[in-house]
């Protein structure tokens, strides 16, 4: 399977996430308000750009049920997985305007104008392999914090609960589906060209963790 390959590509980046004190901070409760309050509002900012690829996605379908799909999952990132955020928006004091008033950081803009740039160049093949970095690697990180740690007292219980749920995983799945439809008979050039925003976004995924640590612009 070559979302195998992809993970076995960036295997060593998705291991360190397990390992990062933003993480696990969130796994054991320990992690300062304060800072994921910043995560929350560039999450926030970031997933505006994450459907947008979900949305070129629709433009770029070549089947009827590609299109509903696309248009679907455009549709649960910003009424679904949105709904966690806004949960916390709630539970910190963030408001609409505190979030319309944000700039996304440089390293934000970054991770997603490389998203769009990669599927705006390609097709479906880049669009599908764009997105699965991110949402494999947050079920894997909420699989691996249910499993290490599970407390009604944490106060970020509910978002490693939203990752780790059936329902995020029937994306999950749907996401790897795709990458496997579209990838199946490609050459190995197209194979390592698909590994290396794989890889990059990976990459982009560790820097956001580090920026949410840090709390910087």
């Amino acid at each position: 399977m070559f979302s195998k390959e992809l993970y076995e590509s960036a295997k060593n980046i998705w291991d360190s996430y397990y390992e990062h004190p933003f993480v696990k901070g969130i796994g054991d409760g320990s992690l300062q308000k304060e800072k994921f309050k910043f995560y929350i509002i560039q999450d926030y900012l970031y997933l505006l750009e994450y459907a947008k690829l979900f949305a070129l996605g629709v433009i770029k379908s070549k089947t009827e049920n590609d299109m509903k799909k696309f248009a679907s999952l455009t549709d649960g990132i910003l009424n679904s997985e949105m709904g966690i955020h806004r949960i916390y928006m709630k539970k910190l004091r963030i408001n609409e305007l505190d979030i319309s008033n944000a700039n996304p950081t440089l390293d934000n803009i970054s991770y997603t104008s490389y998203m769009l740039s990669a599927s705006h160049c390609g097709d479906i093949k880049e669009i599908a392999v764009a997105a699965l970095s991110c949402m494999w690697s947050y079920k894997m990180i909420g699989d691996n914090l249910k499993k290490l740690y599970s407390s009604n007292n944490n106060f970020y219980q509910e978002w490693i609960d939203c990752y780790c749920s059936e329902r995020y995983a029937e994306l999950t799945k749907w996401n790897i589906e795709l990458v496997e439809k579209y990838c199946q008979n490609i050459t190995s050039a197209e194979k390592e060209h698909l590994k290396s925003i794989f890889i990059n976004c990976s990459i982009y995924e560790s820097k956001f963790w580090d920026m949410s640590y840090k709390g910087k612009l």
